[in-house]
């Protein structure tokens, strides 16, 4: 959120109880009681050539690994190991923002980002969501719209 802020982006913060077992967009969607296709997830990946990729969808869909190869100039990518997430992006699993990692990595976020005025992500911890346009999600990690999704 310090990142949007010093970006002077205006958003909302939403703050809910988690558990272990429910850190699913759908759980997440269910606890704020909005449309899960709303809240987006941030998975990050390996591409062959570029190295980690992060890539936004909306909670209710699947990434197709072989469409974010393609938009990231990869020949394959591959799913990031949980076990490198925090070291890789200073966020842990449940709470990975496509904000503020500790790098900018290429980031891209799915084309149904475009069917709502603004997106939820996590804001960097578990429990944590944000809501912001999906323009500034762009303009803040340098990211592309593209289509992503099964």
């Amino acid at each position: 959120m310090r990142i949007v802020e010093q970006h002077k982006i205006a958003y909302k913060e939403y703050e809910f109880e988690w558990s272990e077992d429910h850190l699913s967009a759908d759980s997440v969607a269910e606890k704020l009681a909005i449309e899960e296709g709303k809240i987006f997830k941030t998975l990050v990946t390996v591409g062959n050539k570029t190295g980690p990729v992060v890539a936004v969808i909306p909670g209710n869909k699947e990434l197709d690994l072989k469409k974010l190869a393609s938009a990231s100039g990869n020949k394959k990518v591959e799913m990031l190991h949980l076990k490198d997430l925090e070291e890789t992006t200073g966020y842990i699993r449940g709470g990975c923002s496509p904000i503020g990692m500790k790098k900018l990595f290429p980031t891209y976020l799915a084309k149904e980002a475009s069917d709502y005025t603004t997106i939820i992500v996590s804001a960097g911890k578990r429990g944590l969501q944000i809501e912001l346009p999906a323009a500034s999600i762009l303009q803040v990690t340098n990211g592309a719209i593209v289509d992503l999704t099964t």
